[in-house]
């Protein structure tokens, strides 16, 4: 017996080592195979040893030890939202190389994953068309390149065929005979051909497709389709998922579309369709996803009534659809039992109240309603969706209150976004949080994002409570709370987005904390105070701690704690001592930030090392000595603004390199030498260039009026000698408006510009400041007569220089004149006429020169002070008390004898000011006295302010 048991065990024995043991001849077509592949990152390196099916991405028949799976799809999948380091990891983990036709070996191959994977455009290998036992295939986003073989048509008993470009391109072409080859795969269930161009083939993809009998998901987004074939004997009964998105479809669609009774999903989001939700949709009686967003659809939302039961999913965001959502809602109550688990409206026009019977879709776990105009209070009954999971309705100009009974049967709650984008004051007071302290919500987010809402002041239990954060912006909140230390520490251990801008959140930050998995760190607007906090990132590459009120140096090793970081903003703190010369380690820093401190010292020398930095602003702080030589070596420099320092020695010339630049300030320093011919030559793209209060000195180059998006020129303030250029006439950015480039990085800028004689402050309305100003340096010669054509100039100040000449006759042509100073010149004759045409004008100084003659009336002239005009003794007219003889010139009899000698300007301004008084007048009363409703709403109004007065009296 024992004899038997012993045999029994060697026999089993050996069955069970040749079942998991690879027949020798695939093994080796699997290693040829390897040594033709390159593999960066080491993901075959598995694949030695004898037992090929233990080997990572194969798998083999239990039974036969035959290879049938072969799984080599890359684990890192490109994404348009992927940062460097993610589409760097995706690269190195690419297998790539050639495709070694071993695989001819493996006879009995049913399964081939060559995805996501960089073949850098080679061919499809034809002798795939011979792997006759495969019925699964994938080779997208392979970037495998030329025609498709038409040999993929030889494999019958094929079920999966995906050959789709995830990115915006692809390198695959049909081949000549087009589609033909796909009606021979009679067993194809699932096909993707999303970005190959099918835009030349006419009918024939979906004629092709129509003779696939089982066909049961159809994927060709993408393609470039730009009409649906006209009607046909099309049947497509099999077919149950449709995804022609992103495509040029328009409506009407022909008959046979809306015959595919059976559809389960239809995605047409991405195309050209317009005009109102079409009724023919309600014969697609099956759908159960409906994906129509990114289009321009528009008028109401649809009813969506009883043909819809079956819907889980409905998108209908990026469209143009207004009006609100009642409509939807009630066609969607009208079915028994709704299963609507997804509904999307995001970024339409919807400008109603949301209703209370949003609590009927008890099966909603997705609801966004993101950026639309949906106002009013929002309905208590959202605390019904107890399957709810993601909401969103940020963005929409919400009022009122929300509860603890908004809440109350959220328990799967795990994404929650509310408010708006900015505090607009002209809309009403924003969504207000009103919970008490202490309350204790059902759910347990993993992302909260809320702005611009009143959530504060305290920091609450309910915020404390939620320690499984990943993603948290509690933006312009109003919370004046310290922030919960256990809290704070639990999320700084597992969060990757922590935004805590604008609020008035104080005290000290913990001095030492890791963010594991950060990318993004913003605690700015804030009331923190104290030393910088000694944080660290491995992942983080956005770091902003400005307008708060840390003080002391910056740690010297910051290139340390955030090896990858990408902006830092430590501006409006005082932070004091030098620049580290370690900042100059950060190889990936794109934005450096340190403007309005305390620092000293000199800029780092290391500046070269900073191979991407593109804006730079170390504006007001006490640095000094020279720029370094090596500044701009990199040149990718985009934005230079070191104004307000005590910066010396000239401007280096390593800067040439540079020609990205879009902002140069260096203003209010104690810069020497001229102004290089490189900006203008190098650095064509310049629109502000402020170089004033300094020592610069000699003539201002032509090359300048080569600067076509100039529109900020500030030299004041200097030695400037010799002419103003003539040629400024060529600077297009102030004669025609367009877009510049320069505005991508606009949201970042904000530039101080010398208008009305005091600083101003520009920051989202800087693209459209329009300004030149030459004032105080020792300019001669004549204004320029070709300086009338910059008709777009908000402010011109030529002042304080040694100008002489007349003002140019045409200066009425810069009609959006906001401010004119010619002030301390010697510019003489006549006024111009044309000035009168100025209707913005509210700032006007034309003193000491030497003007002449009747001061034009007009328009804004009229309401500017005498004083503007003084210094010029031979000026007379009104608002001066010199009257004008005939021919023009000043009288020299006695001001009191102007009534009767010559009076006609005083006269003509009381006229004009007795009709405007009377045209107001009756504009007003005459209303009042004819329409009763204005006249009883007016003197209600009238009777508040007089109760009002009187208590404060």
């Amino acid at each position: 017996m024992a004899h038997y048991l012993l045999l029994w065990f060697l026999a089993s024995s050996y069955l069970h080592a040749s079942v998991n043991s690879c027949i020798d001849e695939e093994r080796r077509a699997l290693l040829t195979f390897k040594e033709d592949v390159t593999d960066p990152s080491g993901r075959l390196s598995s694949w030695v040893g004898f037992d090929c099916c233990q080997w990572k991405g194969i798998s083999c028949n239990n039974i036969t030890g035959r290879v049938e799976m072969m799984n080599l799809q890359n684990a890192y999948m490109y994404t348009l939202s992927a940062f460097d380091g993610e589409w760097d990891e995706m690269e190195y983990s690419s297998l790539g190389g050639k495709v070694n036709p071993s695989l001819l070996s493996l006879k009995h191959l049913n399964y081939l994953d060559l995805s996501r994977n960089d073949f850098r455009g080679i061919s499809i290998p034809e002798f795939f068309g011979q792997l006759k036992s495969l019925r699964y295939l994938n080779l997208s986003s392979a970037s495998f390149g030329g025609e498709i073989p038409p040999h993929l048509g030889n494999l019958p008993n094929l079920n999966y065929l995906d050959l789709g470009e995830e990115s915006d391109y692809s390198l695959l072409e049909l081949p000549s005979e087009n589609l033909n080859w796909l009606s021979r795969l009679s067993s194809l269930k699932y096909l993707n051909l999303k970005g190959l161009d099918l835009s030349n083939t006419g009918v024939n993809w979906l004629n092709v497709v129509n003779m696939l009998p089982f066909l049961v998901e159809l994927h060709l987004s993408s393609c470039q389709i730009q009409s649906l074939p006209p009607p046909g004997n099309i049947s497509l009964a099999s077919l149950l998922i449709l995804d022609v998105s992103f495509n040029d479809l328009k409506f009407p669609f022909p008959e046979w579309f809306f015959n595919l009774t059976n559809l389960r999903k239809l995605d047409l989001r991405g195309n050209s369709l317009s005009g109102p939700f079409p009724i023919e949709f309600e014969s697609l009686k099956s759908l159960e996803h409906l994906d129509l967003s990114f289009n321009s659809l528009k008028g109401q939302v649809p009813k969506l009534r009883g043909s819809f039961c079956n819907l889980k999913i409905l998108n209908l965001a990026q469209n143009q659809f207004d009006g609100g959502i009642q409509e939807l809602l009630g066609g969607l109550s009208s079915c028994p039992n709704s299963v609507l688990e997804s509904l999307d409206l995001s970024s339409n026009m919807l400008n109603s109240q949301l209703p209370a019977s949003l609590g009927m879709l008890r099966n909603l776990k997705f609801l966004t309603l993101y950026n639309n105009n949906m106002n009013g209070s929002i309905p208590e009954s959202l605390g019904q969706l107890s399957q709810l999971v993601h909401l969103d309705l940020s963005l929409n100009p919400w009022e009122g209150f929300l509860t603890e009974s908004h809440f109350i049967n959220l328990t799967r709650l795990k994404y929650f976004a509310v408010g708006r984008v900015d505090p607009n004051p002209i809309l009403p007071i924003p969504l207000t949080f009103n919970v008490s302290y202490d309350w204790v919500p059902p759910f347990m987010l993993h992302k909260i994002n809320i702005g611009y809402c009143k959530v504060g002041p305290a920091f609450g239990v309910w915020l404390q409570s939620q320690t499984k954060l990943l993603f948290v912006k509690l933006r312009a909140t109003g919370i004046s709370d310290s922030i919960p230390e256990d809290w704070f520490l639990k999320i700084s251990s597992q969060a990757q987005y922590l935004d805590l801008s604008y609020n008035q959140i104080h005290g000290k930050l913990p001095l030492q904390l890791k963010f594991s998995y950060a990318l993004i760190l913003d605690l700015s607007h804030n009331q923190f105070h104290g030393p910088l906090p000694l944080w660290s990132g491995d992942n983080v590459v956005r770091f902003k701690l400005e307008m708060n009120s840390f003080s002391g140096p910056i740690p010297w090793n910051l290139d340390q704690k955030f090896p990858k970081l990408e902006s830092l903003y430590l501006a409006e703190n005082h932070l004091n001592g030098t620049i580290p010369p370690s900042i100059c380690n950060m190889r990936n820093l794109l934005v450096l930030s340190l403007r309005s401190n305390q620092l000293s010292g000199e800029f780092p020398r290391e500046w070269s090392l900073l191979p991407n930095i593109l804006i730079l602003d170390a504006a007001y702080n006490n640095l000094s000595g020279k720029l370094p030589s090596s500044m701009g070596a990199s040149g990718s420099l985009f934005m230079l603004k070191m104004n307000n320092n005590n910066l010396e020695g000239e401007i280096p010339l390593s800067l040439e390199n540079c020609t990205s630049l879009r902002n140069i300030d260096l203003g209010d320093n104690k810069f020497t030498g001229k102004i290089p011919s490189w900006i203008g030559l190098n650095a064509s793209f310049v629109s502000i260039l402020r170089l004033r209060s300094n020592f610069l000195s000699g003539h201002i180059p032509q090359e300048l009026c080569n600067l076509e998006n100039l529109h900020i020129l500030d030299l004041a303030l200097n030695s400037f000698s010799g002419t103003i250029p003539k040629c400024l006439n060529n600077v297009t950015a102030l004669k025609v408006s367009y877009y510049s480039a320069y505005n991508i990085y606009l949201e970042y800028d904000q530039q101080t510009t010398v208008m009305k004689g005091r600083e101003l402050q520009y920051n989202t309305s800087l693209m459209f400041v329009k300004s030149i100003d030459l004032s105080a340096n020792n300019l001669e010669g004549e204004i320029p007569e070709e300086i009338s054509s910059l008709v777009l100039l908000h402010n011109l100040n030529l002042s304080m220089n040694q100008l002489r000449g007349d003002i140019p006759l045409e200066i009425g042509k810069l009609v959006q004149l906001e401010n004119l100073d010619l002030s301390h010149n010697q510019l003489s004759g006549q006024i111009p006429q044309s000035l009168s045409h100025l209707t913005f004008l509210s700032y006007l100084n034309l003193s000491y020169n030497n003007l002449s003659g009747r001061i034009p009336l007009g328009n804004q002239l009229q309401t500017l002070p005498e004083s503007i005009y003084e210094g010029n003794p031979l000026l007379c007219g009104f608002p001066l008390s010199i009257a004008c003889l005939e021919g023009g010139n000043p009288t020299t009899k006695d001001p009191k004898d102007n009534d009767n000698e010559d009076g006609h300007d005083e006269l003509w301004f009381f006229v004009s000011m007795a009709l405007g008084f009377i045209v107001g007048f009756w504009s007003v009363c005459g209303t009042l006295f004819l329409k009763k409703s204005w006249r009883h709403a007016y003197f209600q109004w009238f009777d508040a302010i007089k109760d009002k007065a009187m208590l404060r009296l």
